[in-house]
């Protein structure tokens, strides 16, 4: 694989200032935020479930929920493997996301295989599963892999945050978002985290957990 690996600080910081120096827009929304947080997370079944758990409900209630699963040995897939759906319900998940869960652990995903995989590789791979979009997948790759160079074209909170700083008059829909996000590689993960950072600012709440 030869694709850029955010390791630390200092990669995002010389992300921001390629960003900045490129595009004077970008530079705005730096001189605004400051420095971007790392935002790098664990990787392997754990933090998938753990995106799963969140869908669609609230950060409180995720944490419960994902609490009572860590509890009892759910972020090992041999455990989840081992439940039956009513299991997983009885602690908190819907039917759906109880489903999700037992696809998750009878894929099989080779983890350590995937930190080596082109991106395009890894997200393919992560959407084959049920219950995993183009959003987890791209946020599993940019945050729990550290890929450099992935954007989630489709969170609304980077949509609205371009909006506002490009001066549009329509939030850009994923395919017009997907485009516009070209002219930031190879740091188009930096500038998703700048503009996370400048929607947090602008709107005084976060786009992301």
């Amino acid at each position: 694989m030869d694709e850029r690996v955010i390791l630390g600080a200092a990669c995002v910081a010389e992300g921001a200032e390629w960003l900045a120096a490129k595009d004077a827009r970008m530079a705005e929304a730096y001189a605004l935020t400051g420095a971007l947080p790392l935002r790098l997370k664990p990787e392997g079944f754990g933090e998938l479930l753990s995106a799963i758990v969140s869908q669609q409900v609230s950060v409180a209630s995720a944490g419960a929920i994902w609490a009572r699963l860590v509890a009892v040995g759910c972020d090992a897939p041999e455990t989840v493997e081992r439940m039956s759906e009513e299991d997983l319900r009885a602690l908190g998940l819907s039917r759906q996301k109880a489903a999700y869960a037992k696809a998750l652990a009878q894929a099989r995903i080779d983890y350590e295989a995937l930190r080596a995989a082109p991106s395009e590789d890894v997200i393919k791979t992560l959407v084959a599963v049920k219950g995993i979009g183009a959003w987890t997948a791209e946020i599993y790759a940019m945050f729990s892999l550290g890929r450099a160079d992935v954007f989630a074209s489709g969170d609304l909170a980077l949509q609205e945050a371009t909006r506002v700083l490009y001066g549009l008059e329509t939030r850009p829909k994923e395919r017009e978002m997907r485009a516009m996000a070209a002219q930031w590689a190879p740091w188009r993960a930096v500038a998703a985290r700048l503009l996370w950072a400048y929607y947090k600012d602008i709107k005084d709440r976060e786009g992301i957990r």
